[in-house]
């Protein structure tokens, strides 16, 4: 019987916002002047670097960087090194984007709950079911759920870089079922990566997955996590 709930962050309750929409914000911000076209392709060149925290992984990986990207979620410094350098890849026409661009994406307003993200935590937190948000992260998302007023809602928050440990590493797992003070067997676990989230399946949580597709293309699936408890 599921008593408690794991959830991946990016891809499974929230989703960054699209690439260009992402460097439009920076380069408005900044007061740069970039046609309409060069942002277009500047955003591509982007997307193709997998520059994006929680955006698509990189098209072709620099094998210089391959260390640092295996290793990006295990310490705040880690992290932003790896995708400013993945940024640099993308050769953007001012160099102060690199950082900027980076910053952007840890601020709520990058961020976009899914439609049925706050009515499933909702109806998990009235059924007495505590929840753990389980992320390979960077940077602390916390402000992310406060600005989206979802924050109340989790019980606990089980961060990579806060632990020196990622997905699918079980000890990540581990540590989220201790905080919400079940065994594994009784916790489910949700996210949108068959092999960082199915990590959780060797200390015998039951995993389900969803499609991490854009918000507006995912209206409804995480209430299947609710069929899944009854």
């Amino acid at each position: 019987m599921i008593k408690g709930v794991m959830f991946d962050f990016s891809g499974t309750l929230f989703r960054i916002e699209p690439t260009a929409q992402w460097l439009r914000a920076v380069v408005t911000e900044a007061g740069y002047e970039l046609a309409e076209g060069e942002l277009a392709l500047c955003a591509d060149r982007l997307e193709a670097a997998g520059a994006q925290p929680g955006g698509p992984a990189p098209r072709r990986l620099p094998s210089e960087l391959e260390v640092l990207w295996s290793e990006r979620d295990l310490s705040a410094e880690k992290h932003r090194a790896a995708y400013t350098a993945l940024t640099r890849q993308a050769s953007l026409p001012y160099p102060e984007l690199v950082d900027a661009l980076y910053d952007r994406h840890r601020v709520p307003a990058a961020w976009r709950p899914y439609p049925d993200t706050e009515d499933t935590l909702k109806e998990l937190r009235s059924r007495g079911i505590p929840v753990a948000v389980v992320s390979n992260i960077g940077w602390d998302l916390r402000p992310v759920f406060r600005d989206h007023g979802v924050e109340r809602l989790v019980d606990a928050y089980v961060l990579s870089f806060e632990h020196g440990i990622q997905k699918p590493d079980p000890a990540l797992f581990r540590a989220a079922c201790d905080r919400l003070g079940l065994p594994p067997g009784d916790v489910l676990m949700v996210g949108d990566d068959r092999v960082a989230d199915g990590g959780a399946a060797a200390l015998g949580c039951p995993v389900h997955l969803v499609d991490p597709l854009p918000a507006d293309r995912r209206p409804s699936a995480l209430t299947a996590v609710l069929d899944l408890l009854d």
